[in-house]
């Protein structure tokens, strides 16, 4: 953090386990990310369902950090969170403190998405909807998404590819919009006058 910064802007990337939350940290921090990896074992196949991840040799354990300098004074702190269930326990540390979150989702698995949908709306936490390009069959429509996650109209849904530093940090500016737009909406309501006075 250079010395003229002092504002540390927290954003969390959640998701279901394999949907590329490391990837768009890795692709868009500025600085070699931190991440705590472990190699995948046949061990923890009878724990973490792998069946829809074929071809994953590693996993996120804790969380990944990453960081995006803004300006002279704004940085932007990056925390991708563990999708398997057996690390939800995590999530609300992460969220402590938080501005706002990206919920990444592969629609080939779009049930994996509901509790970090749940949890974020529990917190009040605004966020938006990427769904990762993984190519090939199981795309499906934003309207087919957004009903299927029972998504309010408000919230921003997009396509990404998180492998893509330009498409990863389209997601974070829909975001930071977003979180803007739902602060001003909120400033407004705190400031009209009650409807009796009106």
């Amino acid at each position: 953090m250079g010395a003229t910064a002092d504002n540390g802007l927290k954003i969390v990337i959640v998701g279901g386990f394999g949907v590329g939350k490391t990837t768009m940290v890795r692709s868009v921090s500025e600085i070699r990310p931190l991440n705590t990896e472990e190699t995948m074992t046949r061990a923890g196949e009878s724990v973490d369902d792998v069946s829809e991840v074929r071809g994953k040799t590693a996993t996120t354990v804790a969380f990944d950090f990453g960081r995006i300098t803004l300006d002279a004074r704004n940085v932007l702190y990056l925390f991708g969170a563990p999708g398997q269930e057996r690390f939800w326990f995590l999530w609300d540390r992460l969220f402590s403190g938080t501005l706002g979150a990206v919920v990444l989702v592969d629609t080939r698995r779009i049930d994996d998405s509901w509790y970090a949908i749940d949890r974020l709306e529990q917190h009040g936490t605004p966020f938006i909807v990427a769904c990762n390009d993984f190519g090939g069959s199981g795309r499906h429509s934003h309207a087919a998404v957004r009903e299927a996650l029972d998504l309010d109209p408000e919230v921003p849904l997009i396509d990404c590819d998180a492998r893509s530093r330009e498409s990863s940090k389209d997601v974070l500016i829909t975001l930071v919009q977003h979180i803007r737009n739902s602060y001003a909406g909120q400033s407004a309501r705190t400031a009209a006058p009650p409807r009796e006075f009106v």
